[in-house]
C-alpha cells in the first residue's frame, strides 16, 4: 500500500543531553564525536566477531536532537571502520523517530545508547534497505513500540528471503520487524517523498530510490537540519557494492548518485551507512571512478576476456590509495559486478535478480 500521511505526534516527555566526549566545533553542526577508523584492518582465519565487545555509541550530532549510533571500530570484519550500519535517531516532545536499527546481536546496547539521551517514546522506524545491520534489531524496536515503515520490496524481501548458501530454506523472519506501511519506487515521481512526518520541529522525507544499492532503498531527509541519511549506495570505505541479487545494480548507483546532485543542497550534509560524513561534490569522484572501471570492464569483456582475466587485469589500481578498506575482497566483488552487469544482466523479478555462479 501507499502511504502519504503527515504525522504530528504529542507526547510530554523530559529530555536529556549525552555528556558524551566531544569537542564542539564552535557549536555548529554536524559534531563528529568519534571518527570511523581508516584501519588498515586485519582479521585471522575463523575469526567470529564478539558482539559482546562490540558497544554502540552517539558517534555524530547531526543537530540538537537528531544523533547518530554506531558501534565500535576494529571488531567487526564485515565493518571494521565502525560496526554495522549507522542508525540516525530523532528525538524530541513527539516522540523518537528511528532510521535503521544496527544488528540484532546489540539490540539491548543500541536501546541502551539511545536511553542515554532521550526517555521519549519510540514511534516511528524507517528501513533504508534490507541487509541486517540495518534491519537486524527490527522486532526488537517495534516491541518497543517502533512503527516500521519501508519500501514495498524491502518487505517483500524480509517475507521471502533467500535460501541460505549450502541450499538449505533461510531462516522465517520474526514478523514483529517486518514493514507495515509501505510504498513503491515510481520513475514518474522520483525523488518526491512517499512520506513526510512532522516531528520535534523537523520535517522528515521518506524518499523510495530506484534499485541501487538493492531494489528496496529509501533515503530520509530532514529538512530543517538539512541533512539526509544516503544508505549504501555510496561509501567512502572500500569498493562500491551493489546488492545485485536484491535487485541493486552499479548503474542504479549512478542514477542515485545524480539524484542526490539535485535533491542536495551546497551545505546538505550526507550521512552514509558506513564512512564518512560528506556532501554532495564528495560523491563526484566517486561517481567518475564507477563510469570509468565500468568502462574498462566492457572493454576487456568485448574482447572475450574471462572474469579471472578482468580480475588479473587490477583495473581498480589508480583508485586503490585513495580508497580506504580496499581489501581484496572488497576489489573482487566490485569488479565481478561490473563484469556481471555490462553483458546480458538479468532483470529484475519480484525485487530479485538470479546471478550467474562464478
Amino acid at each position: 500500500m501507499r502511504r502519504t500521511p503527515s504525522l504530528c505526534l504529542i507526547g510530554l516527555i523530559a529530555l536529556a543531553t549525552l555528556p558524551v566526549r566531544v569537542s564542539t566545533q564552535g557549536g555548529s553542526y554536524p559534531i563528529t564525536l568519534i571518527a570511523p577508523a581508516k584501519g588498515p584492518f586485519t582479521f585471522p582465519p575463523g575469526y567470529q566477531t564478539p558482539w559482546d565487545k562490540i558497544d554502540i555509541m552517539v558517534t555524530e550530532k547531526m543537530s540538537a536532537n537528531l544523533f547518530v549510533l554506531h558501534g565500535s571500530q576494529g571488531l567487526d570484519p564485515a565493518h571494521p571502520d565502525a560496526s554495522g550500519g549507522r542508525a540516525l535517531v530523532l528525538f524530541g516532545p513527539d516522540g523518537v523517530l528511528m532510521v535503521d536499527t544496527q544488528n540484532r546481536q546489540v539490540a539491548d546496547k543500541t536501546l541502551t545508547a539511545l536511553r542515554t539521551f532521550t526517555d521519549a517514546p519510540i514511534k516511528v522506524l524507517v528501513n533504508t534497505h534490507i541487509h541486517g545491520d540495518h534491519t537486524g534489531a527490527n522486532a526488537f524496536f517495534a516491541k518497543q513500540g517502533a512503527l516500521i515503515y519501508a519500501q514495498e520490496n524491502l518487505r517483500n524481501e524480509m517475507l521471502r528471503p533467500p535460501p541460505r548458501a549450502n541450499g538449505q530454506p533461510a531462516q522465517a523472519p520474526d514478523t514483529a520487524g517486518i514493514p507495515v506501511v509501505t510504498y513503491s519506487y515510481a520513475k514518474a515521481t522520483v525523488g518526491e517523498p512517499a512520506v513526510t512526518l512532522h516531528m520535534n520541529g523537523e520535517t522528515v522525507d521518506f524518499i523510495p530510490m530506484m534499485p541501487s544499492h538493492t531494489a528496496g532503498d529509501t533515503i530520509v531527509r530532514f529538512r530543517t537540519a538539512d541533512v539526509i541519511y544516503i544508505e549504501d549506495f555510496y561509501r567512502n570505505f572500500g569498493y562500491p557494492f551493489a546488492d545485485q541479487a536484491n535487485g541493486g545494480s552499479l548503474k542504479g548507483m549512478l542514477d542515485a548518485v545524480d539524484l542526490i546532485e539535485k535533491l542536495a543542497g551546497p551545505n546538505t550534509t550526507l550521512v552514509p551507512g558506513h564512512g564518512t560524513l560528506v556532501k554532495k561534490g564528495d560523491l563526484l569522484p566517486y561517481r567518475a571512478m564507477l563510469v570509468d572501471i565500468m568502462a574498462k570492464v566492457k572493454t576487456l569483456r568485448d574482447q572475450g576476456k574471462s572474469l579471472s582475466e578482468v580480475l588479473a587485469a587490477n583495473l581498480t589500481a589508480p583508485y586503490d590509495k585513495t580508497t580506504l578498506g580496499d581489501t581484496q575482497q572488497s576489489k573482487d566483488r566490485f569488479i565481478t559486478e561490473a563484469f556481471d552487469e555490462v553483458k546480458d544482466f538479468p532483470s529484475i523479478v519480484d525485487g530479485k535478480r538470479t546471478m550467474p555462479v562464478h
